[in-house]
């Protein structure tokens, strides 16, 4: 079925769910002569409901069954209160609105101690994990026995279209192959075009700093990052950066960061609309359509889009800035090593960067911490398949954590590189806290060296983020610039947007939510809710 005639797909769905059970019903009283009268309208509701329980029981013993055939246990289910863990639903769409960013799946991990879980919203199921093996096994090891999928295509279709991020097997590997030369070493190490981009931004920068301006950096390394990669992918400048920037004090919040009221501006809510609705359809989960029956959110939105083009990620540009704030000793020290390697002024050289190791292990700490794209969701192709054991410091609930885990066909898989990220059972008890040493200290590095996919901060496997290392040279590149002219950055939390700041319920709460100054959020890729709003300070020395 098209992905696009997800209303076709909805009316299948509600046809198989409702349909099918009521006739079924009509035709057995129907045959037995009994006329239901007033009672009509609930009965037929309740069979539907005992039809939908009754399936749902029967394809767990299935999947049992079909486990133990194969020496495998089935993935440990959220037991709700409502039917169909409905409570469940609501409970985790609540929670987006005010928690920390995916706090409520650690939240469900740590209830049922594992590290992954079957939500099985609606009879339906659908995986959560936290896993580094199963992360793995879904990016790599076991990567022919997953997809996209349909349901992810569908919430993506009018946005993401029949490009690389929406298609797999043939469609996927012709558009990687054709994109490819566009990341070959010549190209992304020739660092003319990041010199007029940076030269722009610190410009940019400079005039604000000698005014006492604060600057939303979110805005403006988006700018940056949009500028750079349409000359570098198109051959064209979109000159962004020329653009109204954000005002402190006075421009509102818009769906993720600030708002412009220019043609900017107009495309940069479009964008974020456009991956809020994705984000939260996939909350919803098969169901969402009927939310949109008669219009579907994105159409507007993706109108504006396609007169630009989708920007890389800058969020790593901009939570470097917000670490760099809150941290002046780490700033101080990188500073310290670029003056070393390239003097005040000079633009560094590739040999440059690949020696500044310190730069390096703050940037990798902070993708660590803030992965651009903090979750992921793949599919289960028509086959079934098995998940290795869990590595997880978690019991299973089994009594046997060592076993293979039975992952249905059809069935989706969302798994949390942000939570990998932060595990302790991978990065030991200080796993929330921001420490570029662990890149360079010898035993820390080792117990990376010996387990890589603890760290996939672009993915891995043969849908790895073939821009990499572009995005590590435009964000060294831009940090020496940066840090040439600067030494100094404090966040202005008197000029973030009302409603952007942490929710004080968060302080008595652990891990990083206790003592963070903003407010990190997912709508596909991370993002500073309001916008990061900083006051950059001119190195006098």
């Amino acid at each position: 079925m098209n992905p696009a005639n997800y209303r076709a797909r909805l009316l299948w769905d509600c046809f198989r769910i409702f349909v099918i059970p009521a006739s079924v019903l009509s035709s057995v009283l129907l045959l037995l002569g009994y006329q239901l009268g007033l009672l009509s309208i609930p009965t037929h509701l309740g069979f539907i409901l005992l039809w939908g329980t009754l399936k749902s029981l029967y394809a767990e013993s299935k999947q049992e069954k079909e486990a133990r055939a194969i020496g495998a246990k089935t993935i440990p289910c959220v037991i709700g209160k409502w039917p169909g863990n409905v409570d469940v639903l609501f409970r985790m769409v609540k929670a987006f609105k005010n928690s920390y960013v995916l706090d409520v799946y650690l939240e469900l991990f740590e209830e049922y101690q594992c590290t992954t879980l079957n939500l099985r919203v609606l009879w339906r199921d659908n995986i959560i994990s936290m896993d580094q093996e199963h992360a793995k096994y879904v990016t790599s090891t076991g990567f022919s026995q997953f997809w996209r999928g349909i349901s992810q295509k569908e919430r993506m279709e009018l946005f993401l279209g029949e490009g690389i991020f929406n298609r797999d097997d043939e469609k996927w590997k012709m558009h990687r192959n054709m994109t490819r030369p566009f990341f070959s070493r010549e190209r992304f190490s020739d660092f003319e075009l990041f010199e007029r981009h940076c030269a722009r931004t610190i410009s940019i920068l400079s005039s604000l700093e000698a005014s006492g301006t604060a600057c939303d950096a979110q805005d403006l390394y988006g700018r940056f990052s949009l500028d750079a990669a349409s000359e570098f992918l198109m051959g064209k400048n979109l000159d962004t950066l020329s653009a109204s920037l954000p005002v402190a004090g006075k421009t509102a919040m818009g769906p993720k960061g600030s708002a412009t009221e220019d043609h900017w501006g107009s495309f940069t809510r479009a964008f974020e609309m456009a991956q809020l609705n994705i984000t939260h359809r996939g909350r919803l989960g098969a169901i969402w359509p009927l939310f949109e029956l008669f219009k579907d959110k994105n159409e507007e939105h993706c109108k504006v889009i396609r007169a630009w083009m989708d920007p890389l990620t800058a969020c790593a540009l901009t939570f470097l800035t917000y670490f760099l704030a809150i941290h002046p000793d780490v700033a101080t020290k990188m500073r310290a090593e670029i003056l070393e390697y390239c003097g005040p002024t000079s633009p560094p050289t590739f040999d440059n960067i690949k020696r500044m190791k310190y730069m390096r292990a703050v940037i990798n700490e902070t993708l660590r911490l803030f992965p651009p794209v903090p979750l992921n969701v793949r599919e289960t192709r028509t086959s079934s398949c098995v998940l290795p054991p869990s590595d997880c410091t978690f019991s299973t609930g089994s009594g046997d954590s060592k076993s293979p885990l039975y992952m249905p066909a059809k069935t989706t898989i969302l798994y949390l590189p942000l939570l990998i990220q932060r595990n302790p059972a991978h990065w030991g008890a200080d796993a929330d806290e921001f420490k570029p040493e662990r890149w360079i200290d010898p035993e820390s590095v080792a117990r990376y060296v010996a387990n890589p996919t603890i760290f996939t901060p672009f993915s891995a496997g043969p849908r790895i983020c073939i821009g990499q290392n572009y995005a590590y040279n435009e964000m060294s590149y831009f940090l020496v610039r940066l840090l040439q002219k600067f030494d100094k950055f404090t966040l202005c939390p008197e000029f973030q947007p009302e409603g952007s700041l942490p929710p004080l319920e968060w302080k008595n709460r652990k891990g990083r939510q206790a003592y963070e100054q903003i407010w990190p959020s997912a709508a596909l890729t991370l993002y500073v809710k309001g916008g990061l709003w900083v006051k950059f300070h001119r190195a006098r020395s």
